[in-house]
């Protein structure tokens, strides 16, 4: 650091001539401090366990820390889907992602091991872009519990390993820091779903906003029900599959001008869990 030459006002002193006022000496410089060390990356925010410390479960985010919402996309493909996307089926949605980025939203995707496997180059795109974060949808989306949704079933013994199977594959697309945040498939779970999954310290994410867009054609209406729908903290699901979920990038580019009219903030989930402070 360059330490300036200090001007020093002296008062001259009148007689038979005028002696010259003289600057102070240079300032001694100050030593350089010593480069420090690159500080560690800070661990996401998660809830704390939930009662006989079971997985937490987070829904919504605090309602009175302004009007900030969550839009969160399920990147759904199951483990015996491969022979449909051989066939052409597209369970992916670029151009949805390209609208995220247009209008600038951040968003968090909920992506299946699975569907990482199917595409590695968009998984790493999204991993690596500060927009988006990747969480865990499970590696298979079979279901954690009974009777959700026609989907099959994935043994108590085996869940955590599913979780953790999904990260392996997300790690292998070159995602660099899913977060420790999961989705149940089908959003179905049960006690013993979230015992199962306690090691695994996730912290499960659910939804007080269903978009509806899951085979729905009309993008207004999937619209509709998420403006009507969101309140300050909302985490809202919608879905990144393309054959699944055709009308959801119509939607998000009219949800997302009309919810920022309103005022509201689009934040990704982990933004919503730190405001929580760690409660449920």
């Amino acid at each position: 650091m360059i330490i300036r030459v200090r001007q020093v006002a002296a008062t001259c002193a009148l007689g038979a001539a005028l002696t010259a006022c003289t600057a102070a000496p240079e300032a001694p410089r100050a030593a350089r401090p010593a480069p420090s060390a690159p500080a560690a990356p800070s661990r996401p925010p998660t809830l704390a366990p939930g009662p006989a410390g079971l997985t937490p479960v987070f829904e919504n985010g605090p309602r009175t820390h302004g009007k900030t919402v969550a839009l969160t996309f399920d990147a759904d493909m199951t483990a015996d889907q491969g022979p449909r996307a051989a066939a052409g089926e597209r369970f992916d949605n670029p151009r949805l992602i390209a609208a995220l980025r247009t209008l600038k939203v951040p968003a968090t995707v909920f992506m299946t091991g699975r569907w990482a496997e199917e595409y590695p180059a968009q998984a790493r795109s999204i991993g690596r872009d500060p927009l988006f974060e990747v969480a865990n949808h499970s590696y298979s989306h079979y279901a954690f519990t009974r009777d959700c949704y026609g989907l099959p079933t994935v043994s108590r013994d085996r869940m955590r390993a599913d979780v953790e199977r999904a990260y392996a594959a997300f790690r292998k697309a070159g995602v660099p820091d899913a977060r420790p945040y999961f989705r149940f498939p089908g959003g179905c779970y049960d006690r013993e779903s979230l015992k199962a999954l306690t090691p695994a310290g996730v912290t499960a994410v659910q939804w007080d906003v269903v978009s509806g867009d899951a085979f729905a054609t009309d993008a207004d209406a999937v619209a509709r029900q998420v403006l009507d729908g969101v309140r300050p903290g909302s985490v809202v699901v919608m879905h990144c599959t393309r054959s699944a979920a055709p009308a959801t990038e119509r939607a998000v580019r009219r949800i997302v001008p009309e919810l920022r009219a309103e005022g509201y903030r689009f934040v990704k989930v982990s933004e919503l869990i730190g405001a929580s402070g760690g409660r449920r």
